[in-house]
C-alpha cells in the first residue's frame, strides 16, 4: 500500500530545492531502476507483484551490498501511477540517493576525452548527451551551474540508465579551463569554427557544448583554444541550426573515429 506521504514525498522530488534537501532522487522503469542499483545506493523501491518476484535475486543482492534493508513497497499499477511521473508507469520506481560528485584534481581529466556543457538548460538533452557520452566511452561531462540538474526526473529517465557510468560534475567551468594546462586543447563548436573533419584534432582533451539558443556564453569562448563546425551540407536556405545533443554526438563520433583502431 503506497501511503499519501510516500507519494508526496516522490511528487516533491520533482523540484530541485527538494533533491536538494532529501537527498534523494527519483528514477523509474525496469532498465533504468535496475542500472542504477548497481552505483546508487537506492532508499525506497516501488514496484509491481510481477516485477518484484521477477528480481528477487537482485534485490537479495542490494540488501547485502548496502548493508541495510531497502524498504521495498508492493504496489498495483493504478497506485504506481498515482506517483509516477510518466504517462504510462513501467512496474517499478525507486529513490536512490545523490552522489556528491566533485573535480578534486585536474589530473584525472588528462589522458581523456571529456565533455563540458555551458549552459545546456532543457532536461531532454542533458540526458541525451549522457546517454551519447556513454556511447562514446567519455568518463566526464562537467557542467556549469546554471546547466539542468542531472537528477531532474526527465534527465534521468533520458538517460536510460547511462548516468549510473559517467560522471557528472558541476563547477565553475571558467575557473575550471583557466586552471588547467595551457598545452590541454579546449575545443568548443562554433559557426566560424574551423571545419571538423579537416581540422587537426586530439585523443584527449575537453569538447565544450553551449546553450540551445545562445551558444557557448562569451566567457568561455575565450577559454576555448580550437574552435570547430559541424558543417552544412545544403546550399542556400537552410536549417539554422543543430540540436545541441545531436551536434554533441556528431562530434564525439568524429573524435572517436579518429583515435579508434577498430575502425
Amino acid at each position: 500500500m503506497l501511503s499519501k506521504n510516500t507519494i508526496k514525498l516522490i511528487r516533491s522530488l520533482e523540484l530541485k530545492k527538494n533533491r536538494r534537501k532529501t537527498g534523494l532522487f527519483v528514477a523509474e522503469g525496469p532498465k533504468v531502476v535496475c542500472e542504477l542499483i548497481n552505483s546508487y545506493n537506492p532508499n525506497l523501491i516501488i514496484a509491481t507483484k510481477e516485477w518484484i518476484y521477477n528480481h528477487t535475486v537482485l534485490l537479495d543482492k542490494v540488501t547485502k551490498q548496502i548493508n541495510q534493508r531497502c524498504t521495498v513497497i508492493e504496489v498495483t499499477e493504478e497506485e504506481l501511477s498515482k506517483a509516477s511521473f510518466l504517462v504510462h508507469p513501467q512496474q517499478v520506481m525507486a529513490l536512490f540517493h545523490i552522489k556528491n560528485t566533485l573535480l578534486s584534481d585536474l589530473s584525472l581529466l588528462e589522458n581523456k576525452l571529456s565533455l563540458a556543457l555551458d549552459g545546456v538548460q532543457d532536461p531532454g538533452n542533458l540526458g541525451t548527451i549522457i546517454r551519447i557520452a556513454d556511447w562514446y566511452g567519455i568518463d566526464n561531462i562537467i557542467c556549469s551551474y546554471d546547466t539542468a540538474d542531472v537528477y531532474n526526473p526527465k534527465v534521468v529517465q533520458a538517460t536510460m540508465g547511462s548516468i549510473a557510468r559517467t560522471n557528472v560534475i558541476y563547477t565553475d567551468l571558467a575557473k575550471l579551463l583557466d586552471d588547467i594546462s595551457t598545452s590541454f586543447p579546449v575545443y568548443g563548436t562554433f559557426l566560424d569554427g574551423n571545419n571538423i573533419y579537416r581540422e587537426e584534432l586530439s585523443s584527449t582533451g575537453i569538447i565544450v557544448m553551449g546553450n540551445e539558443g545562445s551558444g557557448i556564453s562569451s566567457a568561455i569562448r575565450d577559454r576555448v583554444t580550437k574552435k570547430i563546425l559541424i558543417p552544412r551540407f545544403r546550399s542556400g536556405e537552410c536549417a539554422e541550426s543543430l540540436n545541441v545533443a545531436i551536434a554533441t554526438a556528431i562530434t564525439c563520433a568524429e573524435f572517436k573515429r579518429r583515435f579508434d583502431n577498430r575502425l
